[in-house]
């Protein structure tokens, strides 16, 4: 069982597994908000006492940040902002579920908590040279 153990470790392509799934999945939401607008988040934004141009920091966070990352540039910073774009998601959208259960028995912000923790685990893991 340790020689097992001893084959499958390779944190490089563990990180770079991670970064790619984190990344990946985030520039979805990214294009998707590309092509339908961010009215809808300008909305919670200035709901939330906020400038309504605070709205269009999601294609920073949702385009940008997770492009750096898939390609490795400034892949710490990145991260980052990755994780930053996910707290003003869940304070903005998701406050009301940060207790609540799915349909399916798991945490309702299984996916929001997803990204947030693995963007900055991403963070955390970055080799000095991609900061």
């Amino acid at each position: 069982m340790q020689s097992l153990l001893n084959a499958l470790y390779h944190p490089r392509a563990g990180f770079f597994i991670l970064r790619w799934s984190v990344a990946g999945l985030m520039l979805f939401h990214g294009v998707a908000k590309l092509m339908k607008g961010v009215s809808g988040i300008e909305g919670m934004v200035t709901s939330a006492g906020l400038p309504g141009f605070v709205a269009y920091g999601v294609f920073i966070g949702e385009l940008l940040a997770p492009l750096l990352v898939l390609i490795g540039v400034l892949v710490g910073p990145a991260a980052l902002v990755m994780a930053i774009n996910m707290v003003f998601a869940i304070a903005l959208a998701h406050t009301g579920e940060l207790l609540a259960l799915g349909k399916s028995g798991g945490w309702a912000l299984e996916l929001q908590g997803l990204f947030l923790f693995g963007s900055l685990a991403i963070a955390l893991m970055a080799a000095p040279r991609t900061r």
